[in-house]
């Protein structure tokens, strides 16, 4: 197949497609850029990843796009007509007249890139790193490069920003996991089977080498697949077995560590967009990517909604440029004077914006709520009798209820869970999720980054449960996941359970639920991020009763941030 590099011009921008970039290895990655129509020196902001910079949105992801239409009519009060517009990265029309050259690369293997595809590899971010020197040599650059983009394109900014490339200026991970493992592979060490398995063939198989322009669609599902350009069998063997990767490595080994950034290593100016509504994949990353990144200028901003309404609205559009101004163009606009945390806050009917200069937030009270078995309840007060709780791992679970909250009640922070469980098989996986009713018993539900999420969610595969007395801290357990040590059937075990970040605010009669179950918590609609591999979770292993222990001296509780309001 020969590529041949074309330009175009429209009213606002130059287009120059299909760019050939030869990496260190001999290998050519395409890319495309968009330039301003006056000719000069400019900044980059560059892309990377597997997705196909040449598949509109519209051909790639059609019901999202319909969505962003609606939210956002026609995608163009702006000046944008949408025509560039990729998934997951920076619209050209918004970004090149204001003095910015984009810069969208189809990674190694995928789109018109050649190479195997092997997702999230050091490889890549070998490439990553070319690629930004690459782009800062050119002849329209200003030799100042900033990283933007949602998920596998803010995933990769965290490992080749960790590499420092030295025309590497500032990154924006928008929603974007830090931690593969941890967040991405497997949750409180249980595999996170069901996004992979749909993942791959959905979003990374039809952008092989060759498939990155008109992709087909089955006339019956209307789902792309995959294109003509080379032969299935070569297509097969130039992808790494990603899916089996995971299964085969069940502790955070080094092949997770070569698909994590070494986040201390990173001294760029950051800003890490997290969404409250990630139900099981990039939420814990922008929060952790944020504490612990070595840079000395960066910024945590939390927010609600889907993550493509979210990257693509003009007030988080104007937040991005003002940041790149800031740091890409050197102009003293102010924002490196910003409180270095903006959180939108979560309400039932509504939502509220608040800034502080730490996160966990500054006025955080450490609020303990017990569980009492006994009573199926969450209260302030510890109990002072003990009791258990059973439920079947495969089917059943045990929900823990607050009384109706008194007064307007906020938490806002990192969640941490203890537990007392025993289990009558080796093992046992815990599923917790908060969740919020009101006063007529009707469940509150969030939108999320791409589907209805609780409040808060954790997990924890209890052979897995020794902690990292280093990393851990009182509101967020850290688990070396390291090594496997079964339980013995009917002896209780201590267990500490990570519950993602949250915020919500409890109005007066609404109560906090706290449900543990041996298995996904699902609405009717099932979610994508389910772990039901069974592989790795056999039903002689996980599908026994699991006994819960509260009170005396086995006190299970919720530490929660609570806010002063």
């Amino acid at each position: 197949m020969t590529i041949v590099e074309t330009v175009e011009r429209t009213d606002v921008l130059e287009f120059r497609k299909d760019v050939p970039v030869r990496m260190s290895d001999g290998i050519t990655l395409r890319a495309n850029v968009f330039l301003p129509l006056k000719p000069g020196r400019y900044p980059v902001v560059l892309s990377y990843g597997v997705y196909g910079k040449d598949v509109h949105f519209c051909d790639g992801f059609k019901p999202q796009w319909e969505i962003l239409n609606r939210l956002y009519p026609g995608l163009a009060t702006d000046g944008s007509t949408g025509r560039f517009l990729r998934w997951e990265t920076a619209d050209p029309e918004r970004w090149v007249p204001d003095g910015y050259v984009l810069v969208s690369v189809d990674g190694r293997g995928s789109g018109k890139s050649e190479g195997f595809l092997d997702p999230f590899s050091s490889r890549e971010t070998t490439d990553y790193a070319e690629i930004i020197e690459w782009a800062a040599a050119q002849g329209w650059s200003t030799d100042k490069v900033g990283l933007l983009g949602v998920s596998y394109f803010a995933m990769k900014q965290w490992q080749v920003a960790a590499l420092r490339p030295p025309h590497l200026a500032a990154i924006v991970p928008w929603e974007g996991a830090s931690d593969i493992y941890r967040e991405w592979a497997r949750h409180g060490g249980i595999l996170s089977n069901s996004f992979t398995e749909g993942w791959l063939p959905r979003q990374v198989l039809v952008n092989q080498h060759g498939n990155g322009d008109s992709p087909l669609r089955d006339p019956d599902t209307g789902e792309r697949t995959t294109g003509p350009a080379r032969e299935p069998g070569i297509l097969a063997g130039s992808i790494a077995p990603f899916m089996e990767e995971l299964r085969a490595h069940a502790l955070d080994d080094a092949w997770y560590e070569q698909r994590c950034g070494r986040l201390e290593a990173i001294d760029v100016p950051i800003l890490s967009a997290g969404n409250w509504g990630g139900p099981a994949l990039h939420l814990r990353g922008n929060v952790e990517g944020f504490l612990r990144a070595g840079s000395k200028q960066k910024w945590l901003s939390m927010h609600i909604g889907t993550h493509y309404e979210s990257f693509y609205l003009p007030e988080y559009v104007a937040m991005q440029k003002r940041f790149f101004d800031r740091f890409l163009k050197d102009i003293d606009n102010g924002f490196d004077q910003e409180p270095p945390v903006r959180v939108v806050i979560r309400r039932p009917d509504g939502s509220e914006v608040r800034t502080d200069t730490a996160w966990p937030l500054r006025a955080t009270e450490w609020t303990r709520l017990y569980l009492d078995a006994g009573s199926e309840s969450l209260g302030f007060e510890a109990p002072t009798a003990g009791a258990s709780a059973v439920f079947d791992a495969g089917d059943g679970e045990v929900t823990f209820r607050t009384d109706p909250f008194e007064r307007e009640t906020e938490f806002t922070g990192p969640v941490a869970l203890k537990l007392f469980a025993a289990s009558t098989t080796t093992d046992l996986d815990l599923f917790v999720t908060l969740r919020l009713f009101g006063p007529e018993g009707k469940e509150v539900r969030f939108v999320g980054a791409h589907e209805e999420v609780p409040v808060a969610r954790g997990w924890l595969r209890a052979s897995q449960r020794r902690l990292d007395a280093e990393k851990s801290l009182p509101y967020r357990p850290y688990l070396t996941h390291d090594r496997i040590e079964m339980l013995t059937p009917g002896e209780v075990t201590e267990l500490d359970v990570e519950v993602w970040p949250t915020s919500i605010v409890c109005p007066p009669g609404y109560t906090l639920c706290l449900t543990v179950a041996g298995r996904d918590f699902q609405y009717e609609t099932p979610g994508r991020m389910l772990h039901n591999d069974p592989t790795d979770r056999p039903d002689g292993v996980f599908s026994g009763r699991t006994t819960l222990h509260t009170g005396g001296d086995r006190q299970s509780y919720l530490l929660m941030p609570q806010q002063p309001r």
